[in-house]
Parts: structure tokens; sequence; C-alpha cells
């Protein structure tokens, strides 16, 4: 395992074995977080984004390949790697029954804090999450937002070197994910690696240092933001209105549809490609040359999220 990785899976793979057929959810998957880094893993629904997180967490065993987390052997030593990292689920498995400082103090204690170190920890927590005035309070009631901060704080008692988190953001409303935007950059820079699995594009973009596309089990692509916008299906979208007649802008459309992807559209010529300026410089003119005058023009950047529907495509997925 190189000593900058915090994560490495070498030909990681999980075959869920059943009477009539095999299903193989993570298929021979190669992946390396580093050190530091705030990581996001990206993917459709079922291709395998919470296998391969299951198997780097210890809650699913692997049936190939080898996964290292913080040095230690997933497969032999699970244990070890449990001490080392932090997981926060889809799910809130907060303790209903105690305060917001009890679920703290009592992680602390079961993984390994004295009395004295585990309240001191918590109380540090409770501070930096915001949560001082309300340590007291049950966590039954607590929004979605505080209860997701209660969890991250709880995952990161024990200093974990590695934090999983599974769509942490979802079904928050856009204020308090924000909010956790921020507590999770000041945590990247305070050197804790995250290994951040998200349906928000934006989400990624924004918040991750690399990003990994995992589809049908296998990693598709992983680089950072900018790497990953200029590898293909980064295109730029030109959406463009004309006035003029119908007949005339679908003529337009079937010129360009040889050279660049034409998406269907009623009145507009909306064109996919990675040479706006060129495809430009050739459409307005013959939009003219046709008797068309541009009424509405919007140009679309590449955007992670382009990439990934490239790489995914763009069906339907339960």
């Amino acid at each position: 395992m190189s000593k900058e990785a915090a994560i490495q899976a070498t030909g990681l793979s999980k075959t869920y074995h059943a009477p009539h057929q095999d299903v193989v959810a993570v298929d021979k998957l190669y992946l390396t977080v580093n050190r530091g880094e705030l990581f996001g893993l990206l993917g459709p629904n079922g291709a395998g984004k919470s296998t391969t997180v299951g198997m780097l967490t210890t809650r699913i065993k692997p049936t190939g390949g080898v996964a290292m987390v913080a040095g230690i052997d997933v497969g032999r030593h699970p244990v070890g790697v449990k001490e080392r990292i932090g997981v926060v689920t889809q799910h809130n498995t907060l303790d209903r029954q105690l305060t917001i400082r009890e679920n703290l103090e009592f992680r602390g204690r079961y993984t390994g804090l004295s009395a004295r170190q585990a309240r001191a920890r918590a109380s540090e927590l409770l501070e930096i999450f915001g949560l001082g005035d309300r340590d007291g309070g049950r966590v039954g009631g607590l929004s979605g937002g505080l209860a997701q901060r209660v969890l991250i704080a709880r995952a990161i008692v024990h200093k974990p070197d590695v934090l999983f988190l599974d769509e942490p953001t979802s079904g928050l409303d856009p204020q308090t994910r924000i909010s956790l935007w921020e507590i999770l950059r000041t945590m990247r820079e305070e050197g804790q690696t995250i290994l951040l699995t998200t349906h928000y594009m934006e989400e990624a973009e924004n918040l991750c240092d690399r990003i990994g596309i995992i589809d049908h089990g296998s990693l598709l692509a992983c680089d950072t933001v900018d790497g990953l916008k200029g590898t293909a299906g980064s295109d730029t979208l030109l959406t463009m209105r004309f006035n003029g007649d119908e007949q005339d802008i679908s003529r337009i459309r079937r010129e360009f549809e040889a050279a660049d992807e034409v998406l269907a559209h009623s009145d507009a010529v909306r064109i996919r490609t990675r040479h706006a300026e060129q495809t430009l410089a050739r459409v307005i003119p013959a939009a003219v040359d046709a008797g068309l005058s541009l009424s509405d023009f919007e140009l679309r950047p590449p955007s992670i999220e382009s990439v990934f529907i490239a790489l995914t495509g763009r069906e339907y997925r339960e």
C-alpha cells in the first residue's frame, strides 16, 4: 500500500450468489484515496457505490481482491479497521433515548476513551458543530440537518483516520446542505480523509479534491474536477432560438446533425459540442442565410453532470 494512500482497493470484487443467476455488484475495482483528501464517489442507483463502501467499512465481505484502509487489510483485520474509521450511513442511527451529549460521550467510551476524555471530546465537538445550546436535548425531535451534524460529530469522536459519508446531505434543505459543506471543508483543511458518496453533482464539484465515477461495479473515470471536465463527454451545450419558420429551423438542425449531437427541441437548435466557438461560427451564418434571426442564446459549459451522463447514460435507473 502506498504511504500516501488512506484507502487502496486492488481488484476488489463482490458477487452475490443466487439460485438462477449470480449478481456482480462490484467488479475488480481499483481505487486509491490519498490521505487528507476529500474524495467523491458518484454513480447511478445500483452502480455499486454502497457495496464498495460496505466492503471498505467491513460490513460486507468481499468475494475477491484486497482492500486496505488506514494501512490495515480489511479482510484480515476488520476489527483494526473499525477502530480507525468513522461511518455515517444514509439512516439516522442515533440513540433516541439519549441526549446529544450522551450520544457523543457513549461513542467515545465505546471507542476506548476514558470518561474524562469522552466528556472533553464531546464538549469540543458540540462547540465545533454549533450544538452547545442543545447538548441536553434528546435527539428524537431533531430536524434532519441537526441530526446529520450530530451523526458526523459522533463518527469523529475517536478522531478516525478515514471518515465515510454515505449521501450525508440527502433530503436536506439548501441552507442546511451549505452549512454541512462548510463543516466538511473545515475537516478536510484540518487533514481529515473523507470518502463521500452523493447524488448531487454540484456537491461533488464544490467539495471534492477528486471524483470517481462508478457504474455496473466498475470505475469508469477518476480525476480532479478539471481533469474530468477535459475528458470525453465534457461537452458544451449551445441553445439557440430563432425567429422564423419552423421548417427553416428544422433544416438548420438537420444540417448539423452529421457533425454534432443535435438535441430535439421544438423552437430551438440545441447542440452538444466540444468545439463551441467553431460550431457557433457555422450555425449563425447558416441561420442568417436561411432568413432566421437569433432571439435567444445560451452557452452551458462542461460540468461534472455532463461527464457523468456521458459515461453512465441517460436511461432511468430504479
